[in-house]
């Protein structure tokens, strides 16, 4: 027991929780005088009154000050340096719009909870008790230490309390009192750092709206790396097995085919533009810059990534039907994405030959496929020694698409179709744009 009495005076937080109280101590000087002022101006009235309207008003002050938020903010950080006490960030209450590249809505686009009254008071009643407590320590706490220092010089010192006096003698009993007023001032300290560390996450920490907000805040800092997860996945997963396929098809015909050798490199050049364009945009977004446009790729892109895979030796089968160059926004670039990775998945793991790739554009709905062959086969990645084991992959393409087609509302389909052939099917519901 008595350790656990003396170890909290040992620790260096516990002086600099009294600190943080004498810094509030302090900080309220300037609202006292302001608060003074309009009783200074009535020097004939009744020194009680005066003293009463001085407090209130210095409470009015102090109030008024701890429903600014920039004050909350502060005194968060301030009681996690000085108190050690984890207290989260209150959450900005603003509304986020909605970015032009997502794929669906979320419920973070939505205001997190007003704070109720009673929340918005606990500010201003931290500073009160805040102020109080250091008031208090100062006083008290500067009484015993002046003691503490005194009393060992020689000053006469006594203790009167209702009509009983006790005198300090000369001798040992000087610096066992001295002693003891320091010990006092040291427990004062632990008790005031005790009180504020009990009162900060109480009057300081979330609120029941302010974690909700807090909550949906983390929920949007997920979906959005979430959603840079799929990008670099999808773009840059594409761009990097195409130009290994067009890299393996250079090396092979550079001697016996210099102007396809010089193709496949334009074609290498060209995705690794596109991969450097999309990991920019990436990166900016991670170090919270002001990121430049979204690569906004669509399904009118489509036959500008057929020919990539062209160029690289790869044999594409498109067919396009019905009125998909109506398709725009959101959906048209989700389509582009879905279109992309299936692709990926047939040079990866596919056995070669053609690449069917289907996009039929229906009033109520949008139907995408791509169909690749399977096992051992004489496309142009197993002609030049690029296999299925030259890719290792992380196994999040398929989870990726069936979330990016989940919150789209659509439906996905993978797996094989007949004895030598894999076929990814995706259908999405779509309204045409006139």
């Amino acid at each position: 027991m008595i350790r656990g009495i003396i170890r909290p005076l040992l620790r260096g937080s516990t002086y600099s929780g009294a600190l943080f109280a004498l810094c509030g101590a302090v900080a309220s000087l300037p609202l006292l005088l302001c608060a003074a002022l309009p009783v200074l101006a009535w020097p004939s009235g009744p020194y009680g009154v005066r003293v009463v309207l001085t407090l209130l008003g210095w409470t009015v002050l102090i109030g008024a000050v701890g429903l600014v938020r920039a004050t909350r903010r502060m005194l968060i950080a301030s009681a996690r340096r000085l108190l050690g006490v984890p207290l989260p960030d209150p959450a900005s209450g603003r509304p986020r719009r909605a970015n032009a590249t997502d794929t669906a809505p979320t419920s973070d686009s939505w205001p997190p909870n007003a704070p109720s009254t009673v929340d918005r008071w606990r500010t201003p009643v931290w500073l009160l008790l805040h102020m109080a407590l250091g008031w208090t320590g100062a006083l008290i706490g500067g009484l015993l230490l002046l003691a503490a220092l005194t009393i060992p010089l020689g000053a006469e010192a006594a203790v009167s309390l209702s009509g009983w006096t006790v005198r300090v003698a000369d001798g040992w009993s000087r610096w066992a009192v001295a002693l003891g007023c320091a010990l006092l001032a040291a427990v004062l300290c632990a008790l005031m750092t005790k009180a504020l560390r009990w009162l900060a996450p109480r009057l300081l920490g979330p609120s029941p709206a302010e974690r909700l907000a807090l909550a949906a805040e983390r929920e949007r800092q997920l979906a959005e790396r979430n959603r840079l997860a799929h990008e670099l996945h999808d773009s840059i997963g594409h761009t990097l097995t195409a130009a290994t396929i067009q890299a393996a098809v250079a090396g092979e015909v550079l001697t016996a085919d210099p102007a396809a050798a010089r193709a496949a490199l334009r074609g290498i050049e060209e995705s690794a533009r596109t991969a450097l364009e999309d990991l920019d945009y990436v990166l900016g977004v991670l170090r919270e810059e002001k990121a430049q446009a979204a690569p906004t790729r669509t399904l009118a892109d489509l036959p500008e990534l057929l020919d990539r895979l062209r160029r690289a030796g790869s044999v594409v089968e498109p067919e396009f039907s019905g009125e998909w160059g109506r398709v725009h926004g959101t959906l048209s670039r989700a389509a582009y994405r879905i279109v992309q990775e299936g692709l990926t998945n047939a040079l990866r793991h596919g056995a070669g030959g053609p690449i069917q790739v289907r996009v039929a554009a229906a009033p109520d709905g949008l139907e995408l496929s791509v169909v690749n062959r399977t096992g051992a086969g004489s496309g142009a990645g197993a002609d030049n020694g690029v296999g299925p084991a030259a890719f290792p992959t992380s196994g999040h393409g398929l989870p990726g698409l069936a979330e990016r087609v989940r919150l789209l509302h659509g439906e996905i389909e993978a797996g094989p179709d007949g004895p030598e052939h894999w076929r990814l099917a995706v259908r999405l519901p779509v309204r045409l744009s006139p």
